[in-house]
């Protein structure tokens, strides 16, 4: 199963094309996700901005007002659509895509290792490495 070429929100109203390829498939752990995206763990891909244009529909943003981030979602019925890390990189949730491409995620998007696993509210039991910050730092021991 490839990338989805389109991804859609709840409604319809919204549609995101996706190019290439993304740069990172992760499951971040890191508080400001936690808190910016209301969940225990965001599972999601990181993508050049280049490589997902809205092509359809009008999107909301926020940006976060101490952090450098914001999220996009569909005007009309809420959902997150993406969101824009620190580092510019567009963050696309799992969930947008696994229902595109039928209700799985495709594996060319499966999450490959789990970000800043120090700052966890939840133990992950999974093969993936584990890196107590970003993917340039320390492993989680086994």
């Amino acid at each position: 199963m490839s990338i989805p070429a389109t991804v859609a929100c709840l409604c319809g109203k919204v549609e995101l094309a996706l190019g290439a390829a993304p740069q990172a498939r992760a499951n971040c752990h890191c508080a400001s996700c936690r808190d910016f995206y209301a969940t225990p763990m965001l599972a999601a891909s990181a993508w050049a901005a280049a490589d997902v244009r809205v092509v359809k529909g009008e999107l909301r943003r926020y940006a976060h007002p101490d952090k450098q981030m914001s999220r996009a979602f569909c005007a009309d019925c809420g959902e997150l659509m993406f969101g824009i890390n620190r580092l510019g990189m567009t963050v696309l949730p799992n969930g947008l895509a696994a229902r595109a491409a039928g209700g799985a995620l495709p594996p060319a998007l499966a999450p490959q290792m789990h970000l800043f696993y120090a700052e966890r509210v939840l133990e992950v039991a999974d093969a993936l490495p584990k890196y107590l910050q970003g993917w340039d730092g320390p492993l989680l021991a086994d």
